[in-house]
């Protein structure tokens, strides 16, 4: 019995003993595991002050570049307008709406009208009201105000942005901030922007709805060498609705902002403000010239919305280190009071879960840290179309926080349209459903627009099928916002289409002046002076001439994207005789023998008939143009089906051909391919070409022509109300197809063709083009 107790008491000391020791091994593991947690966690939280701190820095400078670059393109583009209008010596109101048009399109955000105001002496007033009536503005009455030294009357005026209709006569005089402005921008020559005052339109609105606003205001110089000073363009831009609709896009509805500026006396005046959503817990300033001006930008923004400011990584690294120190303290303590190689074990295996957790843990971090720092939008779909994953930039470009499963549901849930703003994206053209079927696709552009984006946003949308290595099927879609450079492209054709207004101006003259010329010299006599001055004078006209057409071509360039399209059924047949007969009817050089030309079966289409003309006379008038010298053109004008409901028309012509190098970039700008050296032309015609084409859904192509020379096609949407012209086009080219009559005939086959009667005239009555319309087995 004494033995035995003794075991136990030895048993019960041991215990004790391993007791002992597996509690002080857990303290030691548990302190230093709590210390380091949350060393760690306070790490953490100030390194996500520092980037909170370096978001708010840059969202900032987004806002400010943004309203710089808003405000530096109102006064550019005054600037550019009242250049235009002082190169017209009597303006009238059908010159200034002409000129002002491109202003309502530009998207000024908060403009309200731009105006064209003179000055005049009060006993001048009776005169310059009957001036302007003469010149369109009918019912034009002055109301002066006060009795100063000169009035400032608006005299021609357009309403933008829907901002309601001003009153045309108002004495601008009577806001002493905007004619000051005025005063300024005359004296300097330069646009000035006024001090903040509520605009004379708007002082007739409720208390509540009026707001501070300024004047734009470029002076209107007439041409010469001692310039006349004929009056101003002012443009009205109202504060509250410019900050809203500016610093909303830019900073995405994150920060709040209050725009400030100095007037004349250096006193500092808030303009409007505008707020997001949360706190204040982040304030930037920033300052910028606005003209003659200084204005001052107020952010603010709460760091728990600023995508990537703020995470919950520190709470997570705080109570996961805790738990973690708990538990191996706990596991410390188990295996302290265990034996050795149980202890052993337990702890090798504890330290390989260890590893993989921190691993899994860091791995889980980075791909968070990444997502949420990206400015791109990316999103994740498995095989069924059920979203994995969108980042917070994605969330903010979709304006749609939640998500839907399945795609059918897409284009309505998030607002998806084409390009035009107006047409449904169909859901099987979507990239990520085109990626789930394995199909890549790139540069997709689409329009977003829904309740929470009512203006909508363009973007551009690259799709992937997901990489195997993820271990499921999928697929990833980035979107990159373009809006703004969508903005800056319409800017830069505005300011092509001024340009290219006062370019033209001085071509007429000099042709005017050639003209007139001409026909002084038409009845001198044939001496060597004469006749050198004549073909002087023609050398003239022609340059002229080629300098017009130039200037046309780059203006069909920069319009062929985002002109309107007026789409109808449109028969193609009439159309290509209408072209042909034009392109035939000019003389030809002396020795030139006529064109051959042949058109098959043709369908009716769905297009827009002005533009449709064009590309299907830059086709033949290439095709007649890029023949061999002595060698007759020869086309072959056709249509073949398509995918249902779509026609694919075809061009081609015996020429001289395009390298097969050249092929892949003959529909860029510019580029002209090394076999049409010595041919006159732009390299404009077939980049005009294809965006026309694409701008109706299809798409352009070229091929070297089985005969020789080239074959052009491309595809167009057939009218709906056509299905009789649909059904014999596909037998007529069914026929053909089954004769192998797809190219144009060889030379030695020339002769065995059969001839149809000339179908309109070449450029001479004896000598007209060789022209028929072939039957389904009678195409050449």
């Amino acid at each position: 019995m004494g033995s035995r107790g003794t075991a136990a008491q030895d048993g019960t000391a041991g215990t004790r003993r391993a007791r002992f020791v597996g509690t002080a091994l857990a303290a030691l593991v548990l302190g230093p595991g709590l210390a380091v947690t949350a060393f760690a966690a306070g790490a953490l939280r100030d390194n996500q002050r520092a980037q909170a701190d370096r978001v708010m820095d840059q969202r900032t400078a987004l806002a400010r570049a943004a309203v710089t670059g808003e405000t530096g393109r109102y006064r550019d583009l005054i600037q550019v307008v009242a250049a235009g209008l002082g190169t017209n010596v009597r303006l009238t109101a059908a010159d200034f709406a002409a000129a002002t048009a491109p202003l309502e399109r530009a998207g000024l955000v908060g403009a309200t009208s731009v105006a064209f105001v003179v000055a005049t002496s009060p006993g001048q007033i009776p005169a310059t009201q009957r001036l302007w009536r003469s010149r369109g503005v009918t019912g034009l009455v002055l109301r002066p105000h006060g009795t100063p030294r000169e009035h400032l009357f608006s005299v021609l005026r357009r309403d933008l942005n829907h901002g309601g209709a001003g009153t045309l006569g108002v004495d601008v005089a009577s806001a002493p901030e905007a004619a000051a402005a005025l005063a300024e921008s005359r004296r300097t020559g330069q646009p000035s922007v006024s001090d903040a005052y509520v605009l004379l339109r708007d002082r007739g609105l409720p208390a509540p709805r009026q707001q501070l606003s300024f004047m734009f205001a470029a002076p209107v110089f007439g041409a010469g060498a001692l310039p006349e000073f004929r009056g101003w363009l002012a443009l009205g831009l109202r504060g509250r609705d410019f900050l809203g609709g500016v610093l909303g896009t830019a900073s995405q509805g994150l920060l709040d902002g209050e725009l400030y500026a100095t007037d004349g006396s250096g006193r500092r005046v808030q303009v409007a403000a505008y707020d997001a959503r949360g706190g204040r817990d982040l304030i930037r300033q920033a300052s910028f010239p606005v003209a003659d001006r200084h204005w001052a930008l107020l952010t603010a923004a709460d760091a728990r919305y600023l995508p990537g400011a703020r995470s919950s990584t520190p709470a997570a690294v705080l109570h996961g280190g805790i738990a973690v120190s708990v538990m191996l303290a706990l596991l410390v303590w188990v295996l302290a009071t265990g034996r050795h190689r149980a202890r052993a074990q337990v702890l090798l295996a504890t330290a390989d879960l260890r590893g993989a957790e921190a691993e899994s843990r860091r791995q889980a971090g980075l791909l968070s840290a990444i997502m949420a720092s990206l400015g791109d939008g990316v999103g994740v779909v498995d095989d069924q179309g059920r979203f994995l994953l969108h980042n917070p930039a994605a969330k903010a470009l979709l304006g749609v926080a939640d998500d839907i499963e399945g795609p059918q549901g897409w284009q309505e849930h998030y607002g998806l349209f084409r390009a035009d703003g107006r047409t449904p994206f169909p859901v099987e053209e979507l990239p990520l459903v085109r990626a789930l079927h394995g199909e890549a696709s790139d540069d997709v552009e689409m329009v977003i627009r829904n309740e929470n984006r009512p203006d909508g946003i363009l973007v551009s949308v690259d799709g992937r099928p997901l990489d195997p290595s993820a271990g499921l099927r999928g697929a990833v879609a980035v979107f990159h916002d373009i809006t703004e450079l969508r903005r800056y492209e319409t800017d830069l054709a505005v300011f092509a289409g001024v340009v290219a207004h006062d370019l033209k101006a001085p071509l007429s003259v000099i042709r005017g002046h050639c003209e007139t010329a001409a026909d002084e010299l038409a009845d001198a006599a044939p001496v060597p002076e004469v006749t050198a001055a004549r073909a002087s004078l023609d050398r003239i006209a022609r340059a002229v001439d080629r300098m017009a057409a130039m200037i046309d071509t780059l203006l069909a360039y920069t319009t062929a994207r985002d002109a309107p399209l007026t789409l109808r059924a449109v028969p193609l047949g009439p159309l290509v005789a209408e072209v042909v007969e034009h392109r035939t009817e000019q003389p030809r050089p002396a020795g030139t023998p006529p064109p051959e030309i042949y058109v098959g079966p043709l369908p009716v289409v769905e297009a827009d008939p002005a533009m449709l003309r064009h590309v299907l006379d830059n086709l033949v008038g290439n095709a007649l143009k890029y023949v061999p010298p002595g060698r007759p053109a020869r086309i072959d004008v056709a249509a073949t089906p398509a995918d249902p409901g779509w026609t694919r028309v075809e061009v081609a012509d015996r020429g001289i051909g395009i390298p097969a190098e050249d092929q892949p970039a003959i529909f860029e700008a510019f580029h002209r391919a090394r076999s049409a050296a010595g041919y006159a032309g732009t390299g404009l015609g077939l980049a005009i070409c294809r965006r026309i084409v694409e701008r109706h859904g299809g798409a352009i192509g070229v091929a070297d022509n089985p005969g020789g020379g080239t074959r052009f096609f491309f595809t167009l949407p057939l009218a709906a109300t056509a299905p009789d012209e649909r059904a014999a086009l596909d037998r007529a080219c069914a026929e053909r197809a089954a004769i192998g009559q797809a190219a144009l005939p060889r030379p030695e086959d020339d002769d065995e063709r059969p001839r149809a009667g000339p179908l309109r005239p070449a450029g001479t009555a004896s000598d007209p083009p060789r022209t028929r319309e072939a039957g389904p087995a009678g195409r050449a």
